[in-house]
C-alpha cells in the first residue's frame, strides 16, 4: 500500500532542482567555422547502410561527416570508437548528464573513462525545428540503449537477429576482424539518430513515436579525434509502431564524409586531464 505523505510533503516537492553538471566551463565549439570548413570541402567517402543492417565508416580528426536520410523515414543507431583504440568509445550516460536527454547542434558526444573527451560535435541538425512536442517527445536521444535480441527474447521468447545490437556487432566483426564475443563486448549504448522519444508524464516510461525525419534531412558532425563509426538502420524504421521485427517499413541511411582541411585553429581533443591516481 502507498504510504501517507508527511506533513511537509508539498514543501519537499517545491524544492527547486539544481543542474547536476553545469557546463559553463566547457569550451564552446565554433559552429560557424565548422560549417564553413564543411561547405568548402568536397564529399569524399560515402557509405550506404542497408535496412536492418549496419555498416562501418572512418573519419579523420577535423573532418565532417553527415548521416543522411535519403528515402523514407528511418532511425539510426550510432556507435563511435577511437579508430586507433577501440577501448575508447562513446559514453552515452555522461553525454546525457552533460547535455541532456536529446542532442542538437553544439552538443558533443563524449568518450568513456579514462579519456572523457569529445569524440564528435554536432554542427548542424535539419530537425532542430521539431523542438518538444505535446507528449514531451524530442529527436536524437541518448536515453535508449539500442534494440537488442536479449530484451526481445525476454519479452517474446523468440530470437531475432537484426536488432541494432546484433547489426552493430556483425559490422564490427567484419571491420575489425574480431571474434563475435569480443566485438559484442565493445558495442555500446548509442546516439539514436533521428529517433523521436521521451518519457510519459504519468509513469515516466520511455516511449518512442514516429520520427519526423524525411528524405534530405541530415545530422552533421565534426570528428574531434580519428573515428571508427558504426551505424545501424534500425529494424523499427521510423520507430512509430514497433522494432525488433520485420514488420516496419525500413529504408537505407547514408554516411557521407567531407574531404577538406579542419577549421582554422582547430585542434584534436586531448585526453582528460585527471591524474588517474584515485587517491591511492
Amino acid at each position: 500500500m502507498p504510504h501517507d505523505p508527511p506533513f511537509d510533503a508539498e514543501a519537499r516537492r517545491r524544492i527547486a532542482p539544481v543542474i547536476v553538471y553545469p557546463d559553463d566551463t566547457l569550451p564552446r565549439p565554433d559552429l560557424a567555422a565548422c560549417r564553413a570548413a564543411r561547405d568548402g570541402a568536397v564529399r569524399g567517402g560515402r557509405v550506404v547502410v542497408p535496412p536492418r543492417e549496419a555498416r562501418t565508416f572512418r573519419v579523420a580528426a577535423g573532418q565532417v561527416f553527415r548521416i543522411l536520410c535519403t528515402e523514407g523515414p528511418q532511425v539510426g543507431d550510432l556507435n563511435l570508437f577511437n579508430a586507433a583504440d577501440l577501448s575508447e568509445r562513446f559514453y552515452s550516460g555522461k553525454t546525457r548528464a552533460l547535455h541532456g536527454t536529446h542532442l542538437g547542434a553544439g552538443d558533443r558526444m563524449w568518450s568513456s573513462f579514462p579519456h572523457l573527451r569529445p569524440m564528435a560535435t554536432i554542427i548542424e541538425d535539419t530537425l532542430d525545428w521539431y523542438g518538444v512536442d505535446a507528449w514531451g517527445g524530442r529527436v536524437h536521444d541518448v536515453i535508449g540503449t539500442r534494440c537488442d535480441p536479449y530484451t526481445h527474447h525476454l519479452l517474446t521468447g523468440r530470437d531475432y537477429h537484426h536488432c541494432c545490437h546484433s547489426n552493430l556487432t556483425r559490422a564490427l566483426v567484419t571491420e575489425a576482424g574480431l571474434a563475435p564475443a569480443v566485438a559484442e563486448g565493445l558495442v555500446h549504448d548509442v546516439l539514436n539518430v533521428f529517433m523521436c522519444t521521451g518519457f510519459t508524464a504519468d509513469t515516466g516510461r520511455y516511449f518512442m513515436k514516429a520520427s519526423p525525419v524525411r528524405a534530405g534531412d541530415h545530422l552533421d558532425f565534426t570528428a574531434e579525434i580519428d573515428l571508427l563509426g558504426v551505424l545501424s538502420a534500425c529494424p523499427g524504421g521510423d520507430c512509430g509502431s514497433e522494432h525488433s521485427s520485420d514488420a516496419a517499413a525500413c529504408h537505407p541511411l547514408v554516411v557521407e564524409v567531407f574531404d577538406g582541411p579542419a577549421p582554422a585553429g582547430w585542434r584534436p581533443a586531448p585526453v582528460n586531464g585527471y591524474s588517474g591516481s584515485h587517491g591511492l
